[in-house]
This record gives structure tokens, sequence and C-alpha cells, in this order.
């Protein structure tokens, strides 16, 4: 290379690692406090397949795991195995094995696919989207069937800075240094998932602890693993059916709590202990993350069986026991509102400004409430959307929201609906973005897009 050529190389390489040291790591799922709100940071409003892109990698395998970011490193989980077939538009429904396994009322057993699988960790310099190194975690056949459209995976990695831990279901626990050396590993077990779906609930780190939530139609718990050596530290039993909501560290005016969605019942738990500090009545079922402020925590739950209709709600800090609403109730002491919303959702809640948003699975619609009030101000489909799997960023005053076919709408915080701008990559995409700096990363089907300004 010319010595020219080389110096203005080196100089955007330098502007990318610029980029990617303004705003806090994004290390786990949704950023470092679980709510997708980027700080100190200024995403693109517009970009497309030739401007704007940073680079693009090929990924290998299949996995719906959010990238996450710490320094100058990005780490990514994915699942590889020969035969293995990729998630679609086309698969709305529950899949084969689900249809079966319906219809029979569980009483044919569906088997894992026979295929050899190697799930990876992989780690990439964060300027030019480089493999630093990747490790095969663990190779084999898989212990349990899923969705056509679900991963073997799906939940993201969380790192402190020191150790990454991938957390890959109920195919295991696995932490390694930020040099790909292993620390630990641990086996949660292999439990039955409705409908043969598999598992998606990403581990939270906090303080000393990695919080898993395993909820399954077996044996449901939460446990706390310390970080350092993947040892209980404590474990409790959850009345609970299968769930694929995240769990979430909640830092209110009064303390901070671990809550879980649950289907049977929303729950908040002392962080340290494990004590069971209150509970609610769910709707049935749960795969969005709760989301909350000072003041208000935001939590959903839907139909058990459809996944469609349910509640949205919001709990006040400092309650304790069972504050469960009675038919027909909308508030009480802890919680200032009650709203009954409609249509699917996989896709977590985000608050911004004096708003809250939810996205729906099925037609790319979004919904505007008051956050204080639970006043619905909208409910519109996006220009052109698809659906809406995939977790929202709050910028600012800005809400990004991704489809199913790699659109990314831009919406300006507000009581009335107004995209700012749409930007399409035109691949199948489930899962949530990352941020890194001023750059967002895009995990597709087959793609990680790392998009910012040249």
């Amino acid at each position: 290379m010319r010595p020219r050529a080389a110096f203005i190389s080196a100089l955007a390489i330098v502007g990318v690692l610029a980029a990617f040291s303004l705003a806090d790591n994004w290390s786990q799922f949704r950023g470092p406090h679980l709510d997708g709100v980027v700080t100190d940071a200024k995403l693109p409003l517009e970009w497309w397949r030739e401007r704007q892109i940073l680079w693009k990698i090929t990924l290998p395998g299949i996995g719906w795991s959010q990238p996450i970011v710490w320094g100058e490193r990005v780490f990514v989980t994915t699942a590889i195995a020969d035969k293995q077939a990729k998630p679609n538009a086309a698969n709305k429904g529950p899949g084969l094995s689900g249809y079966t396994d319906f219809l029979s009322r569980g009483k044919v057993a569906i088997p894992p696919p026979p295929d050899k699988y190697q799930w990876k960790l992989i780690c990439l310099d964060a300027a030019t989207g480089k493999t630093l190194w990747e490790k095969v975690v663990r190779e084999g056949r898989p212990t349990m069937t899923i969705h056509a459209n679900n991963t073997y995976a799906s939940e993201t990695p969380v790192t402190d800075g020191e150790r990454v831990i991938a957390y890959f279901g109920m195919t295991g626990v696995y932490c390694y240094d930020l040099a790909g050396e292993l620390l630990w590993t641990r086996e949660l077990g292999t439990q039955k998932m409705q409908f043969g779906w598999g598992t998606g609930s990403s581990p939270v780190l906090f303080g000393d602890c990695v919080y898993i939530q395993c909820d399954n139609d077996e044996s449901s718990f939460l446990v706390a693993l310390d970080k350092k050596t993947g040892q209980d530290v404590w474990r409790k039993g959850r009345d609970e059916k299968s769930n694929w909501a995240t769990p979430y560290i909640w830092r209110n005016k009064l303390r901070t709590e671990l809550v879980t969605a649950g289907g049977k019942q929303m729950r908040s738990y002392d962080p340290k202990s494990g004590e069971l500090l209150w509970s609610m009545n769910g709707n049935g079922r749960t795969a969005t993350t709760p989301v909350g402020n000072d003041e208000l925590l935001f939590v959903d739950s839907a139909d058990r069986l459809t996944g469609l209709g349910g509640n949205l709600v919001a709990v006040r800090p400092g309650g304790s026991g069972d504050f469960s609403l009675a038919e027909k109730q909308t508030s009480s002491d802890q919680v200032a509102w009650t709203v009954p919303i409609k249509g699917g959702r996989l896709a977590s809640p985000a608050l911004c400004q004096e708003f809250v948003y939810t996205v729906e699975q099925g037609g790319g619609v979004v919904r505007c409430l008051d956050a204080k009030t639970g006043t619905e101000h909208y409910r519109k489909r996006l220009p052109e959307a698809a659906g809406l799997t995939s977790s929202p960023i709050v910028m600012g005053d800005k809400i990004y929201c991704t489809d199913q076919n790699c659109k990314t709408f831009v919406i300006q915080a507000g009581k009335e609906l107004q995209v700012l701008a749409t930007n399409d990559l035109g691949e199948f995409c489930w899962s949530s973005a990352a941020v890194a700096g001023d750059t967002l990363l895009i995990r597709t089907v087959d793609h990680l897009f790392a998009i910012g300004a040249k």
C-alpha cells in the first residue's frame, strides 16, 4: 500500500474507533441499563446499502442474539449446522413442531434435529468488523426443538469488560475472558418449552451476579450465578410456564429491584438475596422485557395460547406482597394504570420523554401512550412496515424501530406519529439493534452491519 493511501486508511480506522468510544459500552441486551436508551451519541438518521455503511460482514450460522460492545470489541453468538434452515418471513405460525405438538395435545414427542451443531462466541474488531477470535463453546446435537423463526443462539451475551458470558438457553452458559480464554461453564438442564418453540430470555449482569430467568413447561426457576465462578448465589423456583422475557433491573427512587415478567404473575425480587418483594397477576405469557424510570415500571403480558391481547401495566415503586387487581379494576395504590392492548408483541416497550411506546409483531403497528396516565395518543401502522420484532432504540427525542424486513423507521417523539426517515437494508431481521458510540449495529439473518458517519 502506498504511504498516502495507508495514512488515509489509518485515519479512517481512527475515526471509526473514536465514534465507538463516545457512548457507554453496550454490555447486554438493550444496552447497559436494559432499556434501549442511547446517551451521548449521534446515530445517523438516514442510510442505505451504499451510504453510511462503515462495514458489513457475513456471519457464520444463524442467531438472533444482539451484538454487545465493550471498548473496541464487538461480541456476537451464533449456532452453525450444515443443514440448518434459515428463518424467513413466510414462517408466521408456530412451526411444524408447534403444530404437531398442539394437535396431538402433547402426546407426540418431537425430537430435536439430528444434525451436529457448533455453538460459537465470536469477537470482532469494532472499527473494521474483522474477526479477532472465535471459540466453539460446544459441539453436538441440540437438546430441544425450536420455532421455525427462532434460533439456537437467540440469547444475547453479557460483559463487564473483564469477562464475556454467553448463554445459549438449554445448551449451557459459557464464560470467557476478553482474550478468548475459557473461565467456566454451567449446565442448567433441559426442560420442555411450549409447543417446542425454544428459548429466548437473555441473561442480565448486575454487580457480581448474572441473572437468568428460565421459564419453561416443566420446572421454571430464576437463578443468580456468581460471575467469577458460575456457581449459584441463589435460586428460586417459579410457578410459571414458558416465557421468553429477559429480566429487568429497575432502579427506582426507593430501591433497586430485579423484575421478571411472567405469564401467571409479574414478580419483583431483591437482587442480592432473591427475596420476593411483590407480585401481581399476568395474562398468560410474555416475551417482552419490562422497562421503567424513577417513578414507574411498565410490564406487559399477553394471552397464553395466541400471544395476543393482554394488558400493559404501570407499577409504582415500593410495593410489597401481592397487589393483583380485581376484575375490571384498572388502578390501585401500587398500580398507576392498566391499559388493555391488542396485537402480538415480541419487542419490548420503550420510554422516550413522557411517552411509552409498544410495537406489534403483525402489521408494523406502533402505539404511543402517555407514561403517567396510560392515555393512548395513537396506534398506527408505520408506512409499508412489516412485523416489528426488534426492540426499539431511543436516542434523545427519537425512536428507532426496525421491522422484520430490516426497514428502520426513525420516529419523532410526540402525540402524533411523525416518521423522520425510513432506511431499508432489505434482509430478514428479528434481532434487536446495538449501539457503539455513534454507530448502529444491526444483525440480519446473514450479516452484521455497522452504520454511521464515514
